[in-house]
């Protein structure tokens, strides 16, 4: 079983930067064996890929809306995946989850995610 908390979400201006956190517990099994991903939500929209990432860091994808913007990296001493986003666009504003998979990926697709958090708010205001 794997529990994933997001972290770092908040209210801020067009042209800010947030830092998303995702701490990861899993049971009996390392964080390193797991890829990584980034998705958002806004209200009225389907569900859609921001980023993700490979078991060792070496390996990331970007959505072409936040590529340049949006770095994801991972600290698996920490159990802990992160999405720091700069010039952040108004269009950024949704849900934020953190979703993890077990020895494949990464992915782009949300069904290929076996494991899912609660979100976190994402608000950029013009």
């Amino acid at each position: 079983q794997v529990q994933l908390v997001e972290s770092g979400g908040g209210l801020v201006q067009a042209g800010d930067s947030l830092r998303l956190s995702c701490s990861c517990a899993t049971s009996g099994r390392t964080f390193s064996s797991y890829s990584m991903g980034w998705f958002r939500q806004a209200p009225g929209k389907e569900r859609e890929f921001v980023s993700a990432i490979n078991w060792s860091g070496g390996v990331a994808y970007y959505a072409d809306s936040v590529k340049g913007r949006f770095t994801i990296s991972r600290d698996n001493a920490k159990n802990t995946v992160h999405l720091q986003m700069n010039s952040l666009k108004p269009e950024d504003t949704a849900v934020y989850y953190c979703a993890a998979q077990y020895l494949s990926g990464p992915y782009s697709e949300g069904r290929s995610y076996a494991y899912w958090g609660q979100g976190t708010q994402v608000t950029v205001s013009s």
